[in-house]
């Protein structure tokens, strides 16, 4: 032992003793044959040191010369500044996080809002005022006929935050940076995508544990349900199949708009975005079920635009059928 000061703390865990090392085992194995074997005055100098951190009551001979291998069912773990120079740098284990998708992803929402602001047609400013209120029922019957694909879309794209809102809450949402998702869901309902994009950018898995208790409460009790998500799906079929069965001639026009009026033109590149980011968090929400073995099928269906994610949370497995992820006790290790 030098001559230097030398820091030494020991942490009581349940963990088993350590091994000990060769000389150590000759002096147990030394007291053990009834052999007195006199501690060098260097170890002496040690034991001394170190019993400092013991309890002074009823110290067995066993304990008061071999102190750091206690008896069984309490054991303590000792480190010395001495052999481990960056203990106190790593006494925190943390993962570093990969932030390229993060970086990637916010710089398509930038490039998103610069092209929708910037670089989107907009020819026909006041028709896109005039579409909007006609959406909106704030206009009466004035006699013009709306396109009936801006329709279909228009209603669809209202359905869309419940079906991200049903993804996100709560497979969704981050338990590490505790950020929530709700208020983006909420926002999406007037930005879309746009909107959710930071969100995903900044989400960081994995969920938070639910309780009984939350599901059953407002608002998962209702994304839970198989009546939400029937709703959805059979809305959003109806809507799809009355714009695919159209004539050309309604096709020709919405295809005009689109390279004419900003509204339109942004709100199909939110519909295609939404669609595409869906598959991912159809695989988040599945891999989050454990269900991933049962309804792998649905993956490739989930990029059917609206129709497929809203199919899967139709067939997807309520939580509460999951003791294991929504139990708490559940997870942790038998003592």
């Amino acid at each position: 032992m030098s001559g230097t000061a030398n820091l030494i703390s020991c942490n009581s865990s349940s963990v088993p003793p350590l091994k000990p090392s060769k000389r150590t085992q000759t002096l147990i194995r030394s007291q053990n044959l009834g052999v007195q074997t006199k501690p060098s005055s260097e170890f002496r100098g040690t034991v001394s040191k170190l019993s400092a951190f013991r309890t002074p009551d009823k110290i067995s001979p066993r304990d008061r010369h071999f102190p750091l291998y206690n008896r069984k069912g309490s054991s303590q773990v000792c480190k010395s500044s001495l052999n481990d120079p960056d203990s106190e740098e790593s006494g925190t284990v943390s993962e570093e996080r990969d932030w390229t998708s993060s970086v990637l992803l916010l710089v398509l929402w930038g490039a998103l809002l610069y092209y929708a602001f910037n670089l989107s047609p907009n020819q026909t400013p006041t028709q896109d005022l005039y579409f909007l209120k006609k959406l909106l029922n704030l206009k009466g019957d004035d006699g013009f006929r709306m396109n009936q694909i801006l329709t279909s879309l228009w209603y669809i794209m209202g359905l869309w935050p419940l079906v991200y809102a049903m993804l996100l809450l709560p497979t969704g949402s981050s338990s590490k940076n505790k950020i929530p998702a709700w208020p983006f869901v909420v926002a999406s309902v007037f930005g879309g995508v746009y909107v959710l994009l930071p969100y995903f950018a900044l989400w960081s898995p994995p969920p938070p544990r639910v309780s009984e208790a939350e599901l059953r409460r407002w608002p998962l009790n209702l994304l839970e349900s198989k009546l939400t998500s029937g709703i959805a799906f059979l809305s959003g079929l109806a809507l799809i199949l009355y714009a695919v069965v159209l004539n050309g001639t309604d096709w020709t026009e919405f295809y005009q708009y689109f390279r004419e009026s900003k509204f339109i033109h942004v709100m199909s590149l939110d519909f295609c975005l939404l669609s595409a980011f869906a598959p991912f968090w159809v695989y988040n929400d599945m891999t989050a079920r454990k269900w991933y073995e049962k309804g792998w099928w649905l993956l490739p269906v989930s990029v059917v635009p609206f129709l497929g994610p809203s199919l899967y949370l139709f067939l997807r497995p309520s939580l509460s059928e999951i003791p294991v992820s929504t139990n708490p006790e559940s997870s942790e290790p038998r003592q």
